[in-house]
């Protein structure tokens, strides 16, 4: 796959950047060479590797899922102006 400049100005078009003609040459290289590195990404023979979400092998740290009371409800409430058994009160809006 290749890239042409008008392809670069639609491109730049699309995602609103003002780009000249100088810099569509410039960048029809650039892009040519990066989708050519892709290319060559295909031709890697991935049989048999298991997919990765980084490079370095890692075990997700968990924390024990228990269910608590949490126990600050009045430290929660306790700069409100208004409350009443550990619940915020405020003013009726709505008639």
């Amino acid at each position: 796959m290749s890239v042409d400049t008008d392809t670069v100005k639609r491109v730049a078009h699309l995602a609103r950047i003002k780009v000249t003609d100088d810099a569509a040459e410039r960048m029809t290289g650039e892009l040519n060479a990066i989708l050519g590195f892709v290319e060559q990404l295909d031709e890697v023979n991935i049989d048999g590797v298991e997919p990765m979400t980084s490079v370095v092998e890692q075990t997700m740290k968990k924390r024990v899922d228990g269910v608590t009371d949490g126990g600050y409800a009045a430290d929660v409430v306790a700069n409100a102006p208004m409350t009443e058994d550990n619940f915020f009160m405020v003013p009726k809006v709505v008639e």
